[in-house]
């Protein structure tokens, strides 16, 4: 059966009138034809009881580890842009500027041996009196230090009472970007668990000369059996 272009028009407006976005003349039209029209009216009807079937549905639950899943993606995104770069700029040097320093230093190698030439007929006699430096340390390396968690550390509850080793790596703003169990039961529920505390757990990231950069740190999570 062919649809009218009158009920074609109709049609079109159900998802808008459903709604609410129509104007009150539109509506009371799209109502009028309703009552008339025994076929747009299954339409209308199919129609409204798929939305009230996904209205039901509520909205979808994001998984518990999304914020590590998506901290690892940028992650890896950035150490991939990184490595693009440092292989354009490996490029740029054999190419262009690796060329250029080796004439340089063929010419500078020869200034030299021509101007140490000039000095000793000269006859330098007096040497400028040694310098002592004096310099300190220029600083050292730390490694990640726990500062303190949004919520109380607690237990990971498990199958069985065991020890779970995590192998965290934090990044320069002394947050967790990725992690490994080395040790210990394994499995979703633990690594939800795990992946809760990791999250809301603060650092004070690992340095190198001051300057804070990427570094890992060892932790230890008591596994706790709780049985009915």
């Amino acid at each position: 059966m062919t649809t009218s272009p009158h009920c074609a028009r109709i049609q079109s407006s159900f998802s808008a009138y459903l709604d609410g976005a129509v104007s009150g003349h539109k509506m009371h039209e799209i109502a009028q034809h309703l009552e008339a029209c025994g076929e747009c009216t299954g339409e209308f009807a199919a129609l409204r009881s798929m939305q009230q079937s996904l209205a039901a549905l509520g909205p979808a639950k994001a998984p518990a580890d999304l914020g590590m899943k998506l901290r690892l993606a940028i992650s890896h995104e950035f150490v991939r842009r990184q490595s693009s770069r440092l292989d354009s700029l490996s490029l740029k040097w054999e190419n262009s500027i690796r060329p250029l320093l080796v004439q340089v230093s063929a010419g500078f190698a020869g200034s030299v041996v021509l101007l140490g030439g000039i000095m000793l007929l000269l006859g330098m006699m007096a040497a400028p009196e040694p310098v002592m430096a004096n310099d300190g340390a220029l600083g050292g390396m730390t490694a990640p230090h726990y500062l303190y968690s949004a919520v109380t550390p607690g237990v990971i509850i498990t199958n069985q009472d065991s020890v779970i080793i995590v192998e965290a790596y934090v990044n320069e703003q002394g947050r967790v970007y990725d992690y490994n169990i080395v040790a210990g039961q394994v499995d979703p529920n633990v690594r939800t668990q795990i992946v809760d505390q990791l999250l809301l757990s603060v650092f004070q990231p690992a340095s190198v000369f001051g300057a804070p950069v990427r570094g890992r740190v060892f932790m230890t999570f008591s596994g706790i059996s709780v049985r009915a």
